[in-house]
Parts: structure tokens; sequence; C-alpha cells
């Protein structure tokens, strides 16, 4: 299998496989380190260690083909996207950017696929989205790197990668961690996909449990929104009413136009204009006592006794509901 894929590597990626000292300074096989090799010397010593080196170059090609180090050239048609999302859509600008960089230079950092576990002949990405869709728009070949990997493999393949790039932003690696999570992985698994310890991959779960998914998707990455915000947030959105009024507010037609980090402010000003619109305010009695809370929303206002100020003072103003009720339509002329 191994021959067969060597024939698929192309002359670049095995230059590049050579090593980079000098010929004087290598051994040649078969001889200890400092042994001179015999006579005659000259061109046929130098002939001899240019085959063993093309031989040694060879070996190690081969042996990282076998591994699924060698860098191939796939169609990207037979590449399927992983199993598990890890990101809420790329701004236009950086797809672009990517886009133009790939066109100039080439795909310079091949990607990690494994062969389809479920489709013969067809690959799925443990890393390298991004590309994969580059390449496509472009009408290329993907590089890629080919690895037999299990589902965890894959996935800390997957987290690591981005990790070590931080690339993803906190509420993107919070919803990677709790899909992985709902699929049934240990979260082990997923402190080493993320590189974090259990304390905080506990706290990125708890948030992403509060918030509504389809709301933290409307958002999107957030690059520069931390865990503070987004507990924040969350705090803004408990009730249901709150939920009615967020869903409502990011499925306005001019909510998607805005860049994701603004996408977040607008949402976490208006929630908490509401929030302040709609906190309970102490009345006070001509005795300077607060026995009556006022909480005002744009559906209700909720009058709240307390029996400790005034005991009796709730049953008071309900035996006289209906008197109250006909001041006020003689009032308003109802």
């Amino acid at each position: 299998m191994a021959r067969k894929n060597l024939i698929g590597v192309s002359d670049s990626h095995a230059a590049g496989l050579e090593d980079e000292r000098p010929l004087a300074g290598r051994q040649i096989a078969g001889l200890t380190a400092g042994q001179r090799p015999p006579t005659p010397i000259g061109g046929i010593t130098r002939s001899l260690s240019a085959i063993t080196q093309k031989v040694e170059r060879a070996q190690e090609l081969e042996r990282q083909l076998a591994e699924g180090q060698a860098v191939i050239e796939l169609d990207p048609a037979m590449v399927d996207v992983s199993f598990v999302a890890d990101r809420l859509g790329v701004e236009a600008d950086v797809e672009q950017s990517l886009l133009q960089q790939i066109r100039d230079h080439g795909q310079q950092v091949p990607i990690l696929v494994r062969p389809h576990p479920d489709e013969q002949g067809r690959y799925q990405v443990a890393y390298g989205h991004r590309r994969l869709a580059a390449t496509r728009a472009l009408g290329s070949k993907v590089r890629a790197v080919v690895r037999e990997l299990s589902d965890e493999q894959l996935v800390i393949s997957q987290g690591q990668e981005n990790n070590a790039r931080t690339d993803l932003s906190f509420i993107e690696r919070s919803l990677f961690a709790t899909r992985l999570e709902d699929r049934g992985f240990s979260r082990d698994v997923i402190m080493s996909s993320l590189g974090v310890d259990k304390a905080a991959l506990s706290k990125m779960i708890a948030i992403v449990r509060r918030l509504p998914v389809d709301v933290i998707e409307a958002v999107g990455a957030a690059p520069s929104i931390g865990r503070r915000r987004w507990t924040e947030l969350a705090e803004l959105i408990i009730e249901d009413d709150e939920r009615v009024r967020t869903h409502a507010f990011v499925a306005r037609s001019d909510f998607p136009e805005r860049p994701s980090d603004q996408r977040f402010e607008t949402l976490f000003a208006y929630l908490s204009q509401v929030k302040a619109r709609s906190q309970a305010i102490a009345w006070v009695a001509p005795d300077d006592t607060s026995p009556v809370r006022i909480r005002e929303t744009n559906r209700e206002t909720t009058l709240s006794f307390n029996s400790k100020t005034a005991p009796g003072f709730a049953d008071f103003v309900r035996q006289r509901l209906n008197s109250l009720y006909l001041e006020y339509q003689q009032e308003t002329g109802d």
C-alpha cells in the first residue's frame, strides 16, 4: 500500500524530506561514526554515497507513507467534513484572505483526514476545513495527510490543532466541548482535545447549557468575547419571556449583517436595557416603609407585597380590587 502511494507524492515533497546537511558531513550507510571509507575514493565514493542517500530517502518516505505522514493530493469532492462541527462560521474577509493566499502561494499547510468510516473511497476531515473549502472554491486539489484515526483520535486531533493555532473563540470551544459530550465522549477525551483542565471544561459546558444554542449560532464566534461576558449574557436570558425577546431580536433582518462581535454587543445592550426596565422598584409608603415592590415589563406589571413590613396589606388590596377597578373605569371613561 505504501509503495502504491509513493507514486502519487510530488517531487517537491520528496525533496522536502531530504537531509539538509552537506553531503560531505553525512555518515555513509554501513560505516560507524568517524570511520573513513576504504579506497578507492573520489568519484566512486561520491557515487556510492549518493546511491545510499537516495535509498535512505526512499525508505524514509515509504515509512512516512505507511504511517500516514506523507502529503498527498486529493479531490476535494471526495472529502467530507468532521462529524462534529467546531466553528460558528467564518467572517467573509477572513475567508477571502485565505482564498487569496492559497491562490497566490499554494496550500502550504496540509489538512489531516482519515479514510471515511462508512463510505468506501471517501475521506473525512480531522482539521483543515477552511483550507478544504478554499481549494474547492479554487477548483484545485487539496494537500492532505491520511491517517487511520478512531473517533476519539479524530476529535483530539481536531481540537488540539485548533487549540495550537489559537484559532477558535471561547464560545466555539465551549460549543465544541458540549457537542462532544452530547455524542458520548468522556470528559477526559474532551479535556485532551481542548487542552483544558476539569474546572475550566465544566464552566465552558455550563455556559452553553444555559444559553439557547440557536442564539449562540445567531451571534456567531464573537472572537473578542470571553467567558465572563458570555456568563453575563446567560444571566440576562433566564426567564421564558427573556428568551422570547432574545429570539425575536436575533431574528431581525439586520442582525446578521453586523460582524459577530457587534452582534454580541448589540444583543447584550438590548437585553441589559430590558432588564433595567424590568427591575423591581420599591414603593415608599407615607410612613417611609416599602411594603410593595413594583416590577414592570413590556407585557405586565407585577406587585410584590412584603408581608413582614405590612402584614395583611396584600389581602386588604385584594378585597378592594373591584372598587379600585370601578374607580379606574370612571377616571379613564372606559
